[in-house]
């Protein structure tokens, strides 16, 4: 291995993450190297990304409006919809690569394989084409929606039938003329029912839901369903906010068990949001139909927690993801079981100086603009613009805050990232505000 000359930040991924980290890097005269083991940016929106870790399938759009995802200082285009296909996507972030002129910073086809500690406190990157450097900063980007995780324990019995993941579900000609199962009742869970049901609907649509989601359209009179949030109404009490919710859904579509969607028995904002425009209507017309947990498989029978047994072809994971960090060794840290990394303000390990997590989070609203402002706020601590409190003071920062999503959402590795957009947001504008001065990390 070759050791390079020390250069000052490497970023990890050319996701949605990674590339706002780089044009923000960019502009602020930092020198950095991007690494992206695919072919193009874009990441997890990038349908067949030969990164070979994309979960987009070839139907997918956004489910957050293209003016709250977007870029602050680059808006998509006004020709596009409300809610655009991932092909729209990777076009935008395309174009925002290529507006800001940072391409050539990003070395493609090239994945990072080690990051570890040097002596003095920096981080040695080492990646498959044998290149090795050492950074004062590393920015992982790597994204959180790419690790399949499945039901742990596994439940009893032995299915006979096909299986699979979400994540590996990309047209529907892979459940054609299969009577299907899906296991899970998040967005891409419902997505692949919706498609389901409407191409397949005669052989059966089932979803096994253990609690059951609120069901939030896309749309409410016009406008999109998630512009109605903003800073105000997310400063209101949490009660309030959910009986303000709870009067738009009832707007929207009445009460969601009148189309046989079962209602979680959990207060509403307990929980990362289902959003499907879709769903009732079919479930209304008998196409999609839900079951409780499953209690065990037997051959190609699967029996529920309610004690009715139905038999299928395909069961289809939609359980979520690891978060995952193969480039890090087992001494480092890992955080697959739990997900549950602790990080002071959703971004900086308190024990490890000059490492920052870039986008992982699990917004009740849009990622991308998040990412951008902690891109922010970590290209002002590399500049020493502002600094960070002592480990003391972070640490408890970070309990604090675990107490409260214990306290607010349902408890499972899924909800470890959830954060609500506006209250998120305005953390980190707070803390680019205060501490000026000379970095301490």
């Amino acid at each position: 291995m070759n050791e390079q000359a020390t250069a000052a930040v490497c970023i990890i991924g050319a996701g949605s993450s990674g590339i706002v980290a780089a044009k923000t890097c960019h502009q602020a005269g930092i020198r950095f190297d991007c690494f992206e083991k695919g072919s193009g940016v874009g990441g997890n929106w990038r349908y067949n990304n030969d990164n070979g870790l994309s979960s987009a399938y070839r139907s997918l759009h956004i489910n957050t409006n293209r003016n709250v995802m977007a870029y602050a200082d680059y808006p998509m285009p006004a020709e596009y919809p409300m809610f655009p296909h991932h092909s729209q996507i990777i076009r935008y972030f395309d174009s925002y690569v290529d507006h800001f002129g940072f391409r050539d910073k990003i070395t493609f086809r090239t994945a990072v394989t080690d990051v570890s500690r040097t002596p003095d406190g920096r981080y040695m990157v080492t990646t498959d084409t044998g290149r090795t450097q050492t950074y004062s900063h590393v920015v992982v980007a790597n994204g959180h929606h790419w690790n399949p995780r499945y039901p742990d324990p596994p439940f009893p019995g032995t299915f006979a039938g096909e299986t699979m993941h979400s994540h590996d579900y990309k047209v529907p000609e892979q459940i054609r003329g299969k009577k299907l199962l899906i296991v899970g009742i998040g967005n891409s869970a419902v997505d692949i029912a919706c498609e389901a049901a409407r191409q397949y609907g005669d052989h059966g649509v089932t979803i096994s839901t253990r609690s059951g989601a609120y069901i939030i359209p896309n749309w409410l009179m016009g406008l999109p369903f998630d512009s109605l949030a903003n800073p105000l109404t997310s400063r209101l009490p949490l009660s309030i906010q959910r009986r303000l919710l709870g009067v738009s859904l009832w707007l929207a579509r009445g009460r969601q068990e009148s189309y046989g969607v079962p209602r979680p028995n959990r207060p509403m904002l307990s929980e990362h949001p289902t959003i499907s425009q879709d769903l009732l209507n079919l479930a209304g017309r008998g196409l999609i139909r839900f079951k409780p947990n499953i209690q065990l498989f037997d051959g190609h029978d699967v029996v529920f927690d309610d004690g009715s047994r139905e038999s299928f072809d395909l069961v289809i994971f939609a359980t979520g993801y690891r978060v995952s960090f193969p480039f890090f060794g087992q001494d480092f840290f890992n955080v697959e079981d739990s997900n549950d990394l602790q990080l002071y303000r959703r971004v900086i390990h308190p024990d490890y100086p000059g490492l920052y997590f870039l986008g992982l989070l699990q917004p009740l609203g849009a990622i991308m603009p998040l990412a951008e402002i902690q891109a922010i706020w970590i290209s002002r601590l590399i500049q020493r613009f502002c600094r960070l409190p002592d480990r003391q003071v972070m640490v408890q920062a970070i309990d604090e805050e675990a107490r409260r999503n214990q306290r607010r959402y349902t408890q499972s590795a899924r909800h470890t990232l959830q954060v609500d957009f506006h209250q998120y947001k305005q953390v980190i504008e707070r803390e680019m505000r205060k501490n000026k001065g000379v970095s301490v990390h």
